[in-house]
């Protein structure tokens, strides 16, 4: 039987109906896509703008921090050195002149060290765990409280500088949060590999804090943030009266 008139209308308007149901479907999908990729490229350049913003802040801390280090260390350290080197060269006595001349080699050691640490080039030749145990050993020799780190053969170097910059000051702000705030007797690094991830875990037996309660500052978010920007995790267990324990997840 052959099909009637109106049927093949019936037809050709379900097929006109139909393809441009689909041309519809496939323009709003080709939009999306769009929409999400431009979402994307946002978000990562507003990642990578909040990255460089971080390093730049971390960089400006650190120089902060080692130009005051310098300016102690030249009217403390060197400038000591300085006076005696004058009056061992002043003196007469041939044995004082040579102690003044050992001072000067001194002198110049001390300010090789110094003009070393006035960029960030030791960043690069620092492994981290190498940078925890100086840290931990300037905490020891204060007398605030005991200290252990526990490393293995963990040397993360394959973290690069940036990332290394970041890593520091987290470390270092965790450290000094302790010792100001939980008056900790005792402080323990630990550096491990877990399910093919390195985490750096920080516990102290300080007075702790309620980790529900918000707080006055921002230290902890800005921590949590700058673990971020370098694609880390920051987690952090404390209550009162029970210390405090915190893993930082490195980037793979």
């Amino acid at each position: 039987m052959n099909p009637t008139e109106d049927q093949i209308y019936v037809i050709i308007f379900s097929t006109l109906f139909l393809g441009g149901l689909m041309s519809t479907f496939v323009v709003a999908m080709v939009f999306i896509h769009r929409q999400r990729q431009a979402q994307n490229k946002q978000r990562l350049e507003q990642i990578k703008s909040e990255h460089e913003k971080t390093l730049l802040n971390i960089e400006n801390e650190i120089q902060q921090e080692t130009l005051t280090h310098v300016g102690r260390e030249l009217h403390d350290n060197i400038g000591q050195l300085l006076s005696l080197a004058k009056l061992y060269l002043g003196s007469s006595k041939a044995e004082k002149q040579a102690e003044g001349r050992e001072t000067i080699n001194q002198v110049i050691t001390e300010v090789r060290a110094l003009s070393k640490n006035l960029n960030l080039d030791w960043v690069e030749s620092l492994t981290i765990p190498e940078f925890i145990e100086q840290q931990l050993e300037k905490i020891a020799s204060t007398g605030h409280c005991k200290v252990e780190l526990e490393k293995g053969d963990v040397s993360l170097n394959f973290l690069p500088k940036d990332h290394k910059l970041v890593l520091i000051r987290v470390v270092q702000e965790i450290l000094n949060n302790a010792i100001k705030h939980a008056t900790p007797d005792f402080i323990k690094v630990q550096i491990y590999l877990q399910n093919e991830r390195h985490i750096i875990e920080i516990k102290d037996d300080g007075k702790g804090f309620d980790t529900t309660v918000a707080s006055d500052g921002s230290g902890m978010y800005n921590l949590k943030k700058r673990m971020e920007t370098i694609g880390g995790e920051f987690q952090i267990t404390s209550s009162v009266g029970n210390g405090t324990l915190i893993h930082l997840l490195l980037p793979n």
